[in-house]
């Protein structure tokens, strides 16, 4: 049958075999070999300079053909949609809808004293502090990823050059080579922690485990063309203690974790996922939950304080938010991580959205599609700080000394500090909102409040952080 092989075959088969030669000696020789070492040779630096000069010679041209056509390239600055009043008590607003003749705490309801609460409905729906948090950040230029300018409206041929083969360049190069990357990384994490998990000694199996996570990790932040800078590795967390983050995507676990090993908490999972999860376990000790026992709070509590007790065992990494933020704010802390009675770690993590929005909406993405979306952007470049640990105070409770921790990492990392829970993401408001505006209203009708008091909103605040906590309490959601 060799008749029926045509001679450009031989041809093809050879440049097939030398290109695959030569991107698997790229591979192992400035990828792999690196990662072994925990080194790096550049060229990701290299390529974040470059990708900055792009950015600001595309502003540069955006801007000047904005200018040359009169068009108001950016959106003005507001700290919202809508402008809001200073605020003042509930008791103050009524009155002046009511007008100064009339007197309140006389039980009388008057039809004008809905368009209060239509005012704070309007300016909830229209500007809340909750709903833009899950959503990508608005940048004021472009990165040659999408027209994400709000009064974007100018583009030149030369962009549009320049955007041609930016596609190019990601889908035909880096996405390729960050798909093998991934693939190797996950690979080697599958069959090393399985064939570690054979040896006898106990303290060897761990060493080495944590040698091969290190490696794997390294590789998957590779695949992400990731750049991430440390700061105070001196407050770096140690064995005995619980690491806790604001979240933003799944990628916080692999950027944390190329700097040092942690113990994972999670559910057990199924596919893909839970066979990652059960090699990893075979070799280093991570908390996987049953279903079934998830919504034990108790059982959770035990096993975290059991893995803590154990000073030879890696810190345990927890991001207390229980779900992603858009790297905008830091959203309220569940209880369950700080009533374990152990050193807290706090760690922040800024992300730059410049290069690729690393924000992961679940509900509008799946995980492999978000992956793929990762590694088709120009790069993940971010900060990480480790803040000073923190041990709960004589007469602080769980709840204030969470509430501490949360202000530091919102402080350290230039976010906004929020009470709001992130479960707000999925679930609808729980009646209990409605009942206390129902009650301070009564209050207001009947004369229970002084006049003039300017502490409603702030005791409203308090009263719905307290019930949102306890409603949660008993959800793995606390953990």
């Amino acid at each position: 049958m060799t008749w029926l092989i045509f001679p450009g075959d031989n041809l093809l088969c050879r440049c097939l075999s030398i290109t695959i030669t030569v991107w698997l000696t790229l591979l192992i020789v400035f990828t792999i070999v690196p990662a072994v070492f925990g080194v790096s040779i550049g060229v990701r630096r290299l390529y974040i300079r470059t990708l900055l000069k792009i950015f600001e010679w595309a502003t540069s041209r955006i801007e000047m053909g904005a200018k040359e056509k009169n068009q108001e390239l950016y959106k003005p600055y507001s700290n919202g949609i809508i402008a809001k009043e200073p605020p003042s008590s509930l008791q103050q607003e009524i009155q002046e809808l009511r007008g100064p003749t009339s007197c309140l705490g006389s039980t009388e309801f008057e039809m004008g004293d809905i368009f209060y609460f239509c005012k704070r409905g309007v300016e909830s729906i229209v500007d809340d502090e909750v709903t833009k948090r899950f959503s990508a950040q608005e940048l004021e230029s472009w990165n040659l990823l999408t027209r994400s300018n709000y009064n974007f409206r100018h583009i030149s041929v030369r962009l549009t050059v320049v955007w041609g083969l930016g596609v190019l360049v990601r889908y035909g190069i880096l996405l390729p080579l960050r798909v093998t990357l991934a693939v190797t990384g996950i690979s080697l994490l599958l069959v090393l922690t399985t064939l570690v998990a054979f040896l006898p000694s106990r303290e060897l199996r761990f060493f080495l485990s944590e040698k091969i996570h290190l490696l794997c990790y390294r590789i998957c932040v590779r695949a992400l063309t990731a750049i991430i800078t440390y700061h105070n590795r001196q407050n770096k967390p140690q064995n005995g203690g619980i690491c806790v983050a604001n979240h933003t995507t799944p990628i916080d676990v692999i950027i944390l974790a190329n700097d040092g090993c942690y113990s994972l908490v999670g559910q057990v999972h199924g596919g893909l996922m839970g066979m990652i999860q059960r090699a990893m376990v075979k070799s280093s000790p991570h908390v996987w939950f049953e279903r079934s026992e998830v919504k034990d709070r108790h059982l959770v509590a035990k096993r975290l304080s059991d893995h803590v007790s154990d000073k030879t065992k890696q810190p345990i990494l927890i991001f207390p938010e229980g779900t992603c933020i858009n790297n905008t704010s830091v959203m309220m802390f569940k209880k369950g991580s700080f009533e374990i009675g152990c050193t807290v770690y706090p760690v922040a993590i800024k992300y730059d959205p410049r290069f690729g929005d690393p924000f992961w909406n679940s509900s509008t993405f799946g995980l492999v599609n978000y992956l793929l979306r990762m590694m088709s952007s120009w790069a993940i470049v971010c900060s990480v700080w480790y803040l000073p640990p923190m041990n709960r105070e004589e007469g602080e409770d769980a709840v204030q000394f969470a509430n501490r921790v949360k202000a530091a990492i919102a402080a350290q990392g230039g976010l906004v500090d929020l009470i709001w829970d992130g479960g707000l993401k999925r679930a609808k408001v729980k009646d209990a909102f409605k009942e206390e505006q129902q009650k301070l209203y009564s209050q207001v009708l009947v004369g229970e409040q002084d006049h003039g008091d300017q502490s409603d909103d702030k005791h409203l605040e308090e009263e719905n952080r307290a019930n949102k906590i306890q409603q949660k309490e008993n959800s793995m959601g606390t953990v």
